[in-house]
């Protein structure tokens, strides 16, 4: 990605604040992030106060690359070693057993903790700038829970407003990969081998090339991870996903009942209202989908439609965010054309 021109100051009077117990917003190449002292409980509880989360909802906390991985995890083991040093920084967060003395704030009551370093050069300039390199900043998506996650400054202001639960917000651009991390399961890997918690940007395929391991799917007694509910990354207004010969009589039907519809594609479709067109490719997709999910939601229709991408791997982690996205809108369609249309 372009690198942004790193405000010095602005890195310092943030590393302050996170060592003063307060909230900083700050860019990474998935998503903006809501940062505490990882190893301040009542600092990680604000974080959870703002966002409106579940306690036993787990965070991920962000580290330097230099930082010391056995001052977080009690039982590193080599293979753990290995991904850390080919996907990091970047977008893969590794579960690992929890190191005695890290609160469980940021774990959710579990014995697991959630840990990654990030690939963003402002995120990179704060995490060595607090605590000297050695600390660990707390942070899931700078966003109320449930919402869709912000890929800018802005969509962080306009979340939070200007209320002070926020105390910095580092601007650093677009973030360039649009959704979150993978996460993996290594805390139980004589058992389990590598389980894939969440889907992202770098795929089981990759993690199998450094390790060779295929992640496999969780089990009931996988550990709870950021981001995995059924319910997820959802617009106020309700999202539908259906196939490009549905939509287009989707669309046509919805005109003819007066419901308006906002449409997120990438293929060639008529619609004559809110629209916005994506790339046919997943890089691209991803990039531009939460972006596309706010503004549309922004439409005042009664539904954002959107064209389902397909449902090879390199799509797995799109796929993910849409299906969480619309899994509280089911039904949607068909309750907008069965209703009578208002006066």
């Amino acid at each position: 990605m372009d690198a942004p021109d790193i405000d010095h100051d602005a890195i310092a009077a943030a590393a302050r604040a996170l060592e003063q117990g307060r909230l900083v917003a700050f860019p990474t190449e998935t998503v903006y992030g809501l940062g505490a002292d990882a190893e301040n409980p009542q600092a990680v509880a604000r974080i959870y106060a703002a966002k409106g989360r579940p306690q036993d909802h787990p965070v991920i906390v962000h580290i330097a690359p230099e930082g010391d991985l056995a001052h977080w995890a009690a039982d590193i083991p080599p293979e753990a070693q290995q991904l850390a040093a080919a996907f990091w920084p970047g977008p893969l967060t590794m579960i690992l057993r929890r190191a005695p003395g890290i609160p469980d704030a940021v774990s959710g009551g579990q014995d697991t903790v959630g840990l990654r370093s990030p690939q963003h050069p402002v995120a990179l300039a704060l995490l060595r700038a607090f605590k000297g390199g050695q600390g660990g900043v707390a942070a899931p998506s700078a966003n109320k829970f449930g919402n869709v996650s912000p890929t800018t400054a802005q969509h962080v202001r306009d979340e939070f407003g200007a209320d002070g639960t926020v105390d910095m917000v580092l601007d650093g651009g677009q973030s360039q990969v649009g959704i979150e991390s993978t996460i993996v399961d290594m805390s139980r890997l004589a058992t389990h081998g590598p389980v894939l918690l969440r889907p992202g940007h770098i795929s089981p395929e990759a993690i199998a090339a450094v390790i060779d391991m295929l992640p496999v799917a969780p089990d009931a007694a996988a550990p709870r991870a950021s981001g995995t509910l059924e319910s997820h990354y959802a617009p106020h207004t309700p999202v539908a996903m259906q196939d490009s010969a549905t939509l287009v009589e989707t669309l046509a039907r919805l005109r003819d009942a007066g419901r308006s519809a906002a449409l997120i594609h990438y293929s060639s479709l008529p619609h004559q209202g809110p629209e916005v067109r994506l790339p046919a490719e997943p890089e691209g997709f991803a990039h531009a989908l939460y972006a596309s999910l706010r503004a549309m939601d922004h439409c005042g229709a009664d539904v954002i439609l959107v064209e389902a991408p397909p449902r090879d791997a390199a799509w797995m982690g799109v796929n993910d965010r849409l299906r969480r996205a619309a899994h509280g809108s089911t039904g949607i369609v068909h309750g907008l054309l069965q209703r009578d249309i208002p006066e």
